[in-house]
């Protein structure tokens, strides 16, 4: 969605209006504002999808941030699902990174997808509350290993219907995580 400035001011003055007059409707004001000053404007066509808005692309970073996050929540649930003696097989398997599995996050200060992921978990109903609570700055630069996990993660994704990862799968995705001048 694309807004001129001048209809974003409109909306964020709506907003206020609403805001100061109490009104209880179905559209949330402080969501209409944070999308604004959050400059995630393709959120009203997610949250507000009732509304038949002009279809438009969603920028690439937040297809990318919704496959991750994806990813990770299998990840996760499936180490969780590991016996003991799995887990201590990824630790060997998949170092460094098979102990503990767990989502790091993004960069805040160098990827955009970490502020698409904050807007998602905290401005958003109901979009990967798994991750709710959650500091989400990993301080260090993650997306390049995340798309080179995602390419291994995505054709096997197709083949998990109601099924975790099991542990080979888990070590391929998780050792894709290195790069390959590493390996």
């Amino acid at each position: 969605m694309k807004l001129s400035d001048g209809e974003k001011l409109i909306l964020l003055m709506l907003a206020d209006i609403y805001k100061a007059m109490k009104i209880k409707g179905e559209i949330d004001p402080d969501f209409i504002s944070n999308t604004i000053f959050k400059d995630q404007l393709w959120g009203f066509n997610w949250e507000l999808s009732g509304i038949p808005f002009e279809a438009a692309e969603d920028p690439s970073e937040v297809r990318e941030t919704t496959d991750f996050l994806d990813m990770w929540i299998f990840l996760e649930e499936s180490y969780e699902a590991l016996e003991p003696a799995e887990k201590k097989q990824l630790e060997r398997d998949a170092e460094p990174f098979g102990t503990d599995v767990k989502f790091p996050g993004f960069d805040a200060n160098n990827e955009p997808h970490y502020h698409v992921a904050s807007y998602m978990l905290n401005d958003m109903r109901h979009r990967f509350d798994y991750f709710k609570g959650r500091n989400l700055n990993s301080h260090s630069h993650s997306v390049d290993a995340y798309r080179r996990m995602y390419r291994v993660f995505e054709p096997i994704r197709d083949r998990l219907h109601n099924r975790r990862l099991n542990l080979a799968e888990l070590t391929e995705i998780l050792k894709a995580r290195v790069h390959s001048s590493y390996r």
